[in-house]
C-alpha cells in the first residue's frame, strides 16, 4: 500500500495529478465520524509538508494529521483507503 504521505505529497506537488476532482476523507475522533472534504476546501500549510487544514460544511476549520486520513477519491474513483479503527 502506498503511504498516505506519498499520496498527499503527489496531490500537493504534481500539477497533473492534483488537477482533478479530489476528495479526502478523514476520521473525526471527537464526532466519531468520517468527514469527506473536497480538495478546494483543503489548505496545505507551509512548514507542514503532509498534514493540512480542512474546512467543513459548517465553516469550521480542522488541522488534519496524515494518520487520520482514511480515503482519497480522484474524479469519483476511490484511489486510496485504510480501515477505520474504532475504539470502545
Amino acid at each position: 500500500m502506498t503511504p498516505i504521505c506519498d499520496v498527499l505529497h503527489r496531490i500537493r506537488w504534481d500539477p497533473q495529478f492534483g488537477d482533478a476532482e479530489l476528495e479526502i476523507a478523514y476520521w473525526d475522533r471527537v464526532g466519531r465520524r468520517l468527514v469527506r472534504v473536497p480538495l478546494r476546501r483543503i489548505r496545505f500549510e507551509e512548514g507542514a509538508p503532509f498534514g493540512f487544514e480542512a474546512t467543513e460544511d459548517d465553516g469550521s476549520v480542522h488541522t488534519v494529521p496524515p494518520h487520520r486520513v482514511r480515503a482519497v477519491w480522484r474524479n469519483g474513483l476511490l484511489i486510496w483507503q485504510r480501515p477505520i479503527a474504532l475504539r470502545a
